[in-house]
């Protein structure tokens, strides 16, 4: 499988007009250093750009036999929190994992986030005041120094020891997934509930080197937010999960335009979704979930895992999903999903999954990338494409 090295030298993203964020001013009222996110000084730090992701939803489960739940059904490990340093809460963590049918092919991508404890929003204190579990001036302190009294995370560990996890995922799938986990749930106890209060950002730097450099955000410190590393790629940057906007509680952030983190992922190669990963249809190796950190081959079983695992130890995967980007004009209504890619001589090549503007994936056969390549349409005639191999793949892939 040598389509990792062979077009090394034109992976997209690389100092591209991706990294050129068009960023608007975002009103709101940042969270100081001891109580927000750092990421540097706000007016000498870097600039962070911040994707509100409204196509993205959040579920959350918890209950004692949740870990057991999700690992019979999820491809990868579940991320548990980073160890603690003794100041404040242990760091959040992400991973990345498919649900897959029977058959083996992705139903539904996720990022999982190992909910901490220690998260205390402003009315969960008010609810423990009125109840007389906390004493007003414990309410007031933990309030004004905006950071999680020991004493409220104390009885908080305590009246809720059950595990939770938060499932990010397309929320056009969100009542699909939903009836997929009480299908699937039996008579565990685990409750399902959706949190429509926090809103998906997804948090990227000015530049790939600090994509891909030492951490410049720190994990949230009691603030009402959770920020992660994106598990699929250092290139795709940070998510954060809060309740307000992301701009104002990130140093230094700016609102950013959807279409370029979209654009941004496409050129990295990324799928994401409904569009990008039709349900019942991808395979999860041929849409790079083993590039992605999404799959575990040492793991216990689940569901869909026997053609996985033989697909992995045969070593045989004869197509993937590359990045593409078209040349020449395009019709008005776009690409449509599952158009043909052909070679120079009209062989097929694949097929087109999904993009945005000149830019998207494509499902190639390996072998066929490295001459011109070509769909046709009706509108514009012979449009031709180039498929590129991204510099954050490993160069011998499986």
């Amino acid at each position: 499988m040598a389509a990792a090295a062979l077009l090394r030298g034109t992976a997209p993203g690389r100092g591209g007009p991706a990294w050129r964020w068009r960023l608007r001013a975002a009103p709101g009222r940042r969270l100081d250093h001891t109580s927000g996110l750092h990421g540097g000084d706000a007016a000498g730090g870097p600039a962070w750009a911040c994707f509100p992701l409204g196509e993205r939803a959040l579920l959350r489960v918890r209950g004692p036999d949740s870990a057991p739940f999700l690992l019979g059904l999820l491809t990868n490990e579940l991320p548990l929190p980073g160890p603690a340093d003794g100041a404040g809460p242990p760091p959040a963590r992400a991973g990345y994992a498919h649900f897959l049918n029977v058959q083996g092919r992705t139903l539904y991508d996720v990022i999982l986030y190992g909910a901490p404890r220690y998260i205390v929003y402003p009315r969960v204190f008010a609810w423990l005041l009125a109840q007389q579990f906390l004493a007003p001036c414990v309410l007031v302190m933990a309030l004004s120094t905006h950071c999680v009294c020991p004493a409220v995370c104390w009885l908080l560990e305590r009246t809720d020891q059950a595990p939770a996890f938060l499932l990010e995922c397309d929320r056009a799938a969100l009542g699909a997934l939903q009836r997929h986990l009480a299908l699937h749930r039996v008579r565990r106890k685990v409750t399902v509930e959706p949190r429509p209060e926090l809103r998906v950002w997804a948090v990227l730097p000015g530049s790939p080197e600090e994509a891909c450099g030492a951490a410049p955000l720190q994990e949230p410190a009691g603030s009402v937010a959770i920020l992660a590393r994106d598990p699929r790629t250092s290139r795709m940057g940070w998510r954060l999960l809060a309740e307000g906007q992301g701009p104002a509680l990130v140093p230094g952030g700016r609102l950013g335009e959807l279409q370029d983190y979209h654009r941004h992922r496409y050129q990295q190669g990324v799928p994401e979704g409904v569009h990008d990963l039709p349900p019942g249809v991808a395979l999860p190796l041929e849409s790079n979930l083993a590039f992605m950190n999404g799959v575990s081959f040492t793991k216990g079983c689940y569901v869909g895992q026997e053609l996985t695992a033989r697909t992995h130890h045969m070593g045989v995967i004869r197509k993937r999903l590359f990045p593409v980007q078209f040349s020449g004009p395009l019709p008005a209504s776009g690409i449509a999903p599952g158009t043909s890619v052909l070679t120079e001589s009209g062989q097929a090549a694949g097929k087109y999954r999904a993009g945005q503007g000149d830019v998207g994936l494509a499902l190639l056969q390996l072998e066929k990338i490295r001459g011109p390549l070509h769909i046709r349409t009706a509108e514009s005639g012979r449009v031709a494409l180039t498929a590129s191999v991204p510099d954050w793949w490993p160069t011998a892939p499986k």
